[in-house]
């Protein structure tokens, strides 16, 4: 049976199991949408292309499921790029559709045209241009595949409109069979052996886990592995809760807003064991001085990552849970017990910290919202002191629990990534940790949730500065605060009330615990406005380009 070239996409989607897309419409993806008028697939309409993107982002984060994106062609495609070069940065599986002009336009300057493959190749992992709607069905099964598999990525699918119209059979294939593409999954046996022979001998070893762990689905057997061996944990922001942010193993988050424990502890190192992890600059700090004493394990299923920016001893190329499985086989736990004493030592010496006082800090907020939700909320953040402060002070147990912009840092992507891991786990209680900079680059997603009752809670750290910004400017700037203080500050309360949310004001300490208590018994999305001190810093900080045992203060 003949079917469209829109038809032919729906179906394939749901082959794949598609349950949720988002999306903007427009003149390019017309023949898309009126076949989504009566598909079973829901679609959440968002405000802005960029929304899309990150609440696709947020979903696929929060589920493990690929993320769906739709947009149209020109601005509608452009608008996605913000969204697509975050999740591609944190390996995030995404499809994006955007339209195209007719195919006998494109290169003309055409209404609403880009070149959205050359756009998007840098911030992709791969992507497609359909000329022929025979191509179609195929080129989504490779498409999902690709987002999925090795290391995950974004996958951008460009369909011009006259595509979208032409018919063609549906064929779409069993199995995937793409030329030069097969990610390299169980480790090399005897860079294991190596490894293990390491592990034995070592006298003080760490622990590096970043996101691939969640990703590969191993934190099970990262938890057994440190079970047999007592090897200590840090992780980086994207690996928070692949091991128990509770267990007395772990040291946190390292790098330069990571716990001073963490970071003294990859210095002091004899042996790293990285799995998951890509050594960005904001973990190693000063490269000449990382981890000077230390042999380097580094698993990792992109061999790109691999010696990259450090380099190591044993490469093993492979997925994470595959690799780890072999570890624990026959692991022999190492003599460790004086380096396990010494970093209790530190723990006790460099705990976080803040003043605790009758005055109402950001720190203390989130302590309360991990207190009230008993560690169990999703928490996604928008992008600085916010964030640090989320990774800081609330205790991750579970993979999939943060979800934040790691590798681009990008602002706005807290809320609708939020909206996204919310429609992903609606039994979840999902908190946005925000600042008032973040929230107002994407605040009309707003409409969104109110629209789609969706009951994200948001909680807004307004210190009426980019505050990250500002700390930055504090010590490095001569308190020369230029351009960053927000000025007028708007009423979030009013915000929220005009979409037809809830709006809260929460000015003084005592009124966190009551604030936060009622907002989780509302059905609907909440702003939760609380009024910080405008000039509290994340500590501790190492100053870029600084080792990361240079540590800046202690308490804010």
């Amino acid at each position: 049976m003949k079917m469209t070239g829109a038809k032919i996409l729906i179906e394939a989607l749901k082959k794949e199991g598609v349950e949720v897309i988002f999306g903007y419409p427009g003149g390019s993806v017309l023949p898309i949408f009126d076949v989504l008028y009566d598909s079973d697939i829901k679609f959440i309409l968002t405000r802005h292309e960029q929304g899309a993107a990150h609440a696709a982002d947020g979903y696929a984060r929060a589920t493990g499921k690929v993320g769906v994106c739709v947009a149209t062609s020109g601005p509608g495609a452009t608008n996605l790029v913000t969204g697509l070069a975050t999740a591609n940065m944190d390996s995030v599986p995404i499809v994006a559709i955007t339209g195209q002009v007719k195919t006998f336009l494109i290169g003309n300057d055409a209404f609403q045209e880009a070149d959205v493959t050359g756009i998007t190749r840098p911030i992709s992992k791969h992507n497609y241009l359909v000329k022929d709607v025979n191509d179609l069905a195929t080129v989504i099964k490779n498409s999902f595949h690709i987002a999925s598999t090795g290391r995950p990525g974004v996958v951008v699918v460009d369909l011009p409109v006259d595509v979208q119209i032409h018919e063609a059979d549906f064929h779409s294939p069993e199995k995937v069979d793409i030329r030069g593409y097969k990610p390299t999954c169980k480790g090399h046996i005897g860079q294991i052996k190596r490894a293990k022979k390491l592990i034995a001998q070592s006298q003080k070893p760490v622990l590096y886990v970043g996101g691939g762990v969640i990703i590969s689905g191993a934190s099970d057997k990262l938890f057994e592995f440190v079970k047999k061996t007592e090897i200590p944990v840090t992780t980086t922001l994207l690996g928070l809760g692949a091991f128990p942010g509770t267990h007395k193993l772990s040291l946190g988050m390292l790098g330069m807003h990571g716990t001073a424990y963490a970071n003294h502890a990859i210095q002091e190192s004899d042996l790293i064991i990285a799995v998951g992890a890509r050594f960005d600059d904001r973990v190693t700090g000063k490269i000449d001085e990382f981890a000077p004493n230390a042999k380097i394990i580094h698993i990792d299923i992109d061999p790109c990552a691999i010696s990259k920016n450090v380099k190591v001893d044993v490469p093993i190329v492979g997925d994470a849970n595959s690799v780890l499985q072999e570890f624990v086989k026959d692991i022999k736990k190492p003599n460790i017990s004086k380096w396990l004493k010494q970093v209790e030592e530190w723990k006790k010496k460099y705990p976080l910290i803040y003043k605790k006082d009758s005055r109402l800090r950001p720190q203390y907020v989130i302590e309360e919202i991990y207190r009230i939700t008993k560690g169990e909320a999703i928490i996604t953040t928008e992008v600085g002191q916010n964030q640090m402060w989320a990774a800081q002070f609330y205790k991750y147990d579970k993979p999939r629990q943060l979800i934040s912009s790691g590798g681009l840092g990008t602002m706005g992507y807290g809320f609708p990534a939020a909206i996204g891991a919310q429609i992903g786990c609606p039994k979840k209680v999902v908190f946005d940790i925000a600042g008032d900079g973040s929230i107002q680059m994407n605040i009309q997603e707003l409409a969104t949730a109110v629209l789609n009752k969706i009951p994200v809670k948001i909680a807004i750290l307004n210190n009426g500065y980019l505050g990250m910004v500002r700390q930055w400017q504090e010590l490095f700037y001569k308190k020369r605060y230029s351009y960053t203080k927000l000025e007028p500050c708007p009423d979030f309360v009013k915000v929220a009330e005009a979409y037809g949310a809830v709006g809260i004001r929460i000015t003084k300490k005592a009124d966190v615990t009551k604030a936060i208590k009622d907002a989780l018994k509302i059905n609907k999305p909440v702003f939760m406005d609380f009024h910080v001190e405008p000039e509290e810093n994340v500590f501790p900080m190492v100053p870029a380009g600084q080792a990361i045992n240079k540590m800046i203060g202690a308490l804010a």
